[in-house]
């Protein structure tokens, strides 16, 4: 086993891909492992890309017994709420089936580490915000039910075969690399930044704004957008508790900030030199007024701070890699 080969699984995704990154400036070797259904082999620079499915086990072990990782990051999942909802077989099969498939193959391999790729959807509409780790989880459609399914398995393994392991709950995750070497690029687009750029480059549709009648100061929702490298970074710092933690353990990853989405298209007709083109629909079912993290617990334990996180740099760096995409 070497101790500084970590395997990543969906690697080749947005928040994955940035992960990477991470460990390679912290010295590790970031092997993917990913099916490129969603995923981007462009995306892989930091270690050798394995394609494969973690339901697929023969594949799975032939990866780890090539490689020999110390640690597993986990972001292989299927992410759109919309979709879990008319096909929840599918979000099951792959985020809970396919998440026991590689927590079978690490105890059987005997690594004895995990960072999972959580998601605050686990909480469902909150009675309070900001939210904390010990609030009620009451998801409110497949996807959320699907990480959290996935985080009980994780603490059952935990409790049996002395798995150290951190769940990390994001909110929203936005942004790219301020380096530019990669970025959100997601088929179909389901973020509000990068389909807002999309609507001012005249790449996409005129954006919706689902409602702009919530309790809240401008009648549109708020949400906590988190900078993808700053994800990244908490992943590693995770990983680097693990060896000083015990049992599963979850965390917070957001600002404690919230944004609208008025505050956001403004913040990229600022950046763009032009308006977003927009028009106001009605309500999403499920969506709530406002989902803001406390981030303290991670703070703290983790030593992390969100250090390119305001809502300025998140759609800077979100612009610069849309104009890089466009002339690519």
């Amino acid at each position: 086993m070497s101790k500084d080969t970590i395997l990543v699984t969906g690697g080749a995704g947005y928040v994955g891909s940035h992960a990477c990154k991470a460990l390679a400036d912290r010295g590790y070797r970031p092997v993917v492992f990913d099916n490129l259904v969603y995923g981007h082999e462009a995306a892989v620079k930091w270690g050798p890309l394995e394609v494969g499915d973690i339901a697929d086990r023969a594949r799975l072990n032939a990866v780890i017994a090539a490689h020999l990782p110390a640690a597993v990051m986990h972001f292989a999942a299927f992410t759109y709420v919309g979709e879990s909802v008319a096909d929840p077989g599918k979000y099951y099969r792959n985020n809970v089936a396919g998440t026991l498939s590689l927590l079978e193959a690490m105890r059987d391999h005997g690594i004895g580490k995990l960072v999972f790729s959580s998601t605050a959807a686990t909480y469902g509409a909150p009675d309070a915000v900001p939210i904390r780790e010990d609030a009620v989880k009451a998801p409110i459609n497949p996807y959320g039910q699907s990480k959290w399914t996935a985080e009980r398995m994780i603490s059952d393994f935990s409790t049996a075969h002395g798995l150290r392991s951190a769940a990390l709950r994001y909110f929203n995750a936005a942004g790219a690399d301020p380096e530019g070497e990669i970025g959100e690029c997601h088929e179909p687009e389901s973020h509000l930044i990068p389909l807002a750029m999309q609507a001012v480059t005249g790449d996409g549709p005129p954006l919706t704004v689902f409602g702009d009648n919530y309790p809240t100061p401008d009648g549109t929702c708020i949400r906590d957008y988190i900078h993808v490298t700053d994800l990244a970074e908490a992943h590693v710092r995770a990983l680097e508790q693990l060896d000083r933690r015990g049992g599963a353990d979850a965390f917070n990853l957001g600002t404690g900030r919230g944004a609208s989405v008025r505050e956001v298209l403004a913040a990229v007709a600022s950046v763009a030199g032009k308006p977003v083109p927009h028009s106001i629909g009605p309500r999403r079912d499920g969506d709530p007024a406002e989902l803001v993290s406390d981030p303290a617990k991670a703070m703290r334990e983790l030593a992390w701070k969100p250090s390119n996180s305001d809502l300025e740099t998140i759609v800077a760096t979100a612009w610069a890699w849309h104009r890089r995409s466009r002339s690519a």
